[in-house]
């Protein structure tokens, strides 16, 4: 099944996500697993895939990257396969001193430091996710594989911009 086509949304990275948010509600009322207790052992176990089906499609198309990844997929292009590795040794040296500056921060325990280099993460992030819509628009394949590769190191770099924010906040 086509998640977007579950969802009836349109195949674009640019989501309506209320819509996606109600439309989940309604399929979740009519293929809960509890209206169908009464129901034949296989109707039951049918309900129960429809559910889990239901809700991973939800998933990944609430999440912008994997919405982008199963975009991709959809068009037979892999995004973490052995030909798909990152090549751009600026962009990986960067990664290096972002998460330098980020241990110097978290080490100094300077939560105003955090705050402002938050902020510049979001907003080299925002962009690479403005170039991935509009690679996954003009449907430029390649591009997005290493767009996406980038973001998520711009991703697991977030959560650790959290991680030290709530030891930071804790120890306050």
């Amino acid at each position: 099944m086509d998640y977007f086509a579950l969802f009836q949304l349109p195949e674009h990275f640019v989501i309506d996500l209320t819509q996606l948010g109600l439309r989940y509600q309604e399929l979740q009322r009519r293929y809960h697993p509890d209206r169908f207790a009464t129901a034949t052992e296989a109707e039951r176990l049918k309900a129960i895939q429809q559910a889990a089906m239901i809700n991973d499609a939800y998933q990944t198309l609430k999440h912008p990257l994997r919405r982008a990844e199963y975009i991709l997929k959809q068009h037979n292009v892999a995004v973490n396969d052995e030909h798909n590795t990152m090549n751009d040794t600026a962009f990986l040296m960067e990664q290096m001193e972002l998460r330098e500056k980020l241990d110097e921060i978290a080490q100094k325990h300077d939560h105003q430091q955090l705050l402002q280099f938050s902020q510049q993460v979001n907003r080299i992030n925002s962009v690479f996710y403005q170039d991935l819509s509009d690679q996954l628009y003009a449907k430029q394949w390649t591009s997005a594989v290493i767009t996406i590769q980038k973001l998520q190191f711009f991703d697991k770099l977030l959560q650790q911009i959290e991680h030290i924010e709530d030891k930071i906040f804790d120890g306050m």
